[in-house]
């Protein structure tokens, strides 16, 4: 199978479901971050992390597979004709979205009260997680924005908005285990 289809060169792609729309429609922005996301997971992945965590990765990489094909997805053509949905995969689902929540009140047993707004940084591991959230928190604008306009399904909008927080406290759990600084933001006095 051939990497390159020549299909796209004239600046247009096809969403699963065959309808074509200009590379740069919400929708190809909106999974293309997801994708983006899901590689700075990754590159978190292959720093040095507590099994827990690596296994938890894992699995937010697999759930966010699913909300790239949903979103790659023209909507109008999510039913085939003999009434089956086109995506024959696993949905994100409630589920999926409490296991964010538990693993950060998991983490946050162990990490001091937040008090302060924190700078990004510390420790590399750290950034990873921060750019990761800043990408994850794209991804959820444009996929709210996308949804103004085509129906996205409200657990996709969902996870995202919690795996964005599950990230922040990711970071602040490897500042605590790295032994990594956490620099507080203490705003500066007005004239």
């Amino acid at each position: 199978m051939k990497i390159y289809t020549k299909t796209g060169d004239k600046g247009t792609t096809a969403l699963f479901g065959g309808t074509r729309v200009p590379k740069h429609h919400l929708r190809i922005e909106s999974y293309g971050t997801v994708d983006e996301l899901n590689s700075y997971i990754g590159l978190i992945r292959d720093q040095e992390l507590d099994p827990r965590s690596s296994e938890i990765l894992i699995e937010i990489q697999d759930r966010l597979f699913t909300v790239g094909a949903i979103l790659a997805t023209d909507p109008e053509k999510m039913i085939l004709k003999n009434g089956k949905e086109r995506l024959d995969i696993a949905k994100i689902s409630s589920d999926d979205i409490e296991l964010l929540e538990k693993e950060m009140d998991r983490m946050n047993e162990s990490l001091p009260q937040m008090t302060h707004f924190i700078l990004p940084g510390g420790h590399t591991t750290v950034s990873y997680c921060h750019i990761a959230r800043c990408v994850c928190r794209r991804a959820e604008r444009l996929a709210s924005h996308l949804n103004e306009t085509e129906k996205v399904d409200q657990n996709v909008l969902s996870y995202l908005n919690r795996l964005s927080d599950y990230l922040f406290v990711l970071a602040r759990k490897l500042s605590h285990d790295l032994g990594a600084n956490e620099v507080k933001w203490i705003p500066k006095k007005g004239n």
